[in-house]
C-alpha cells in the first residue's frame, strides 16, 4: 500500500496513525500540497481531486478522502464500534468532523501557520465556527473519555488531528479543560505523543 501525503496535513496523519497504530504496512510518499505536488498530471491521474491523502491498495486501486481512507483501513478492527447505533454515532462524528470543525481550526491554522496570517486578522466567521467547534467537543466529553461507547474510534482519530494543534492558528484551549484531557487520552492511545 501506498499512502500520498503531506506531513502538515492533519487528515494525512490520521491515515498514517491508523495504518500504524493497526500496524499495517504501508510506504508514504510525501506529497507537499505547498509546492503543488497534488497538481502534476501524474498525482491528478490518480486522484482528480488533487488532494492528499490518497492511498493506491496493494492491487492498485486508488481510494481518497481521509475519513473513507481510515474506514477502509480500520474494517474489522476495534477502531470501529460492533454496535450499529455506536458506528453510526462514529460515523456522524466523522461527517461532522469534515463540515463543521475542519474547515475552520484546520483552515485557521493553515492561514496563520503556513500563510503567516496574523491570528486577529483571521476572518471573524472562521473563529466564531472553530470555537463553536471546540465547545461541541467539550460539551460531549462531559460524559465519556472519548467520543463514542467509552473507547477509542475512528471518531476520535478523526477530531484529534487538528484539535491538538488548533493553538497555532490562534485557538486558545485553556477554556477547553476536558478537551485537553481527551487530546492526551487518544495520543496515548494511538501512541503519537509529542509527534
Amino acid at each position: 500500500m501506498k499512502i500520498y501525503g503531506d506531513s502538515i496535513s492533519g487528515n494525512c496523519l490520521k491515515v498514517k496513525w491508523v495504518a500504524d497504530s493497526l500496524g499495517l504496512p504501508y510506504n508514504w510518499i510525501e506529497t507537499s500540497v505547498l509546492t503543488a505536488e497534488t497538481r502534476t498530471a501524474q498525482f491528478l491521474a490518480m486522484n482528480p481531486a488533487g488532494q492528499v491523502p490518497l492511498v493506491v491498495l496493494g492491487d492498485g486501486r486508488p481510494l481518497a478522502q481521509s475519513n473513507a481512507i481510515i474506514l477502509h483501513l480500520a474494517e474489522g478492527s476495534g477502531l470501529i464500534p460492533a454496535d450499529a447505533y455506536d458506528r453510526a454515532k462514529m460515523l456522524e462524528w466523522m461527517f461532522w468532523e469534515q463540515y463543521s470543525h475542519e474547515p475552520y481550526v484546520a483552515v485557521a491554522r493553515f492561514q496563520v501557520r503556513y500563510l503567516g496570517k496574523p491570528a486577529d486578522e483571521l476572518e471573524a466567521r472562521i473563529v466564531e465556527r472553530g470555537r463553536a467547534a471546540l465547545q461541541r467537543l467539550e460539551d460531549a466529553l462531559v460524559a465519556s473519555a472519548f467520543l463514542v461507547g467509552g473507547a477509542l474510534s475512528l471518531a476520535d482519530v478523526a477530531l484529534v488531528v487538528y484539535t491538538r494543534v488548533a493553538p497555532e492558528g490562534g485557538f486558545d484551549l485553556t477554556d477547553y479543560p476536558r478537551v485537553r484531557a481527551w487530546i492526551v487520552r487518544v495520543e496515548q492511545a494511538l501512541d503519537i505523543t509529542g509527534r
